[in-house]
């Protein structure tokens, strides 16, 4: 059994942990109603699910960049309240948003480093598509980091929500989101 194995065993919910961040992100990218306009940003977010809260040797605080815990502070603690944060969020900071696998969110903000080479989850072998922009490019390098479960990302130029897990994706293009459960407009 390989280490990610092990770490998605102990964390067997993290696909619900995983789902309920990407149904957020879903939302808010639903919700925004400007993405066709010339010069608006839309909503954007980067969350990673780690399996420890020992991510500080591939991580540095993001500046003033929060996630505001007094608000929100367990991810399936409230639906509610966390797409509220997330919405705020996603508005007015900017960098990584680190979920423990038991769905504790840290208070500050990350840039992630990216691996070097021979290092332990060395990005150097995979395939970008053109469309990936720097927090695309860092969440796929990043989820093949040994002890990260899931990134996910809300892409502020068009809405796409991607979900990256151990250096592949999948992606969700915006007029895909919600699938047959997506209200007609």
């Amino acid at each position: 059994m390989g280490d990610l194995d092990r770490v998605l065993r102990k964390y067997a919910t993290s696909q619900k942990l995983m789902d309920r961040i990407r149904y957020t992100a879903e939302t808010l990218s639903m919700e925004f109603e400007r993405w066709d306009e010339q010069h608006v940003s839309g909503p954007s977010l980067y969350f990673l699910v780690v399996a420890d809260v020992d991510f500080a040797h591939y991580t540095d605080p993001l500046g003033g960049n929060r996630w505001p815990v007094e608000r929100c502070r367990v991810v399936s603690e409230s639906t509610e309240s966390f797409t509220k944060v997330a919405r705020d969020v996603a508005f007015s900071c900017d960098g990584a948003v680190v979920v423990t696998g038991d769905g504790t969110i840290q208070e500050q903000m990350v840039r992630v480093r990216s691996p070097g080479r021979g290092e332990i989850g060395d990005a150097g072998d995979l395939d970008y598509p053109d469309w990936m922009g720097t927090k695309h490019l860092s969440a796929l390098e990043t989820s093949t980091r040994e002890g990260v479960l899931w990134a996910v990302t809300l892409s502020e130029e068009d809405g796409r929500v991607t979900t990256f897990l151990d250096g592949s994706y999948q992606d969700y293009p915006r007029p895909e989101i919600g699938g047959r459960w997506r209200p007609e407009r």
